[in-house]
């Protein structure tokens, strides 16, 4: 039931962060960000950025190189049974506050879902200078959000990288 973050993807010049609660177990099990073949991260990002849904891990990992944006999660380590977020119990943080220090370029902060959102706002402040934007979550217990209507909201991603 204990569980750890992945290291962060950090591509130069990252002008967007994003930023998940904790990995599933799936992903934990794959050792690769959003790895539940449900989660509509990959393909949400792809649409957004007019390019081909990456298949392999290293082909993910690529996309969000060439379009600047760096992924983490809030959560360091946690307690948690299975892979949902409202399970989550003693969680310790990663540190986000350094990693916008080391990289100025990141000027937006998106959160996956509320969770993250919330779980961020328990540990740290908000930077000025910084924009954060709470976007639903891409899980699949996220059933409320079809595909098209994930994408209208996640649409201020691609406008960010993109300007």
């Amino acid at each position: 039931m204990f569980k750890k973050s992945f290291a962060p993807i950090i591509p130069e010049k990252s002008k967007l962060l994003i930023l998940g609660s904790l990995p599933g177990d799936k992903s934990l099990q794959e050792n690769q960000y959003y790895a539940h073949p449900q989660n509509r991260f990959w393909k949400t990002l792809a649409l957004l950025l007019s390019a081909p849904v990456p298949i392999d891990y290293s082909s993910r990992v690529d996309l969000l190189h060439r379009h600047g944006i760096a992924l983490w999660d809030v959560c360091e380590a946690a307690i948690r049974k299975g892979s949902m977020d409202t399970d989550i119990l003693e969680e310790s943080p990663n540190k986000i506050d350094q990693l916008l220090q080391d990289n100025p370029d990141v000027k937006t902060v998106c959160f996956n879902g509320q969770k993250a959102q919330k779980l961020f706002d328990k540990y740290f402040k908000r930077t000025a200078g910084i924009q954060y934007i709470t976007l639903p979550s891409t899980s699949p217990a996220n059933a409320s959000f079809n595909q098209e209507r994930l994408l209208g909201a996640w649409e201020i991603v691609g406008k960010i990288v993109t300007s």
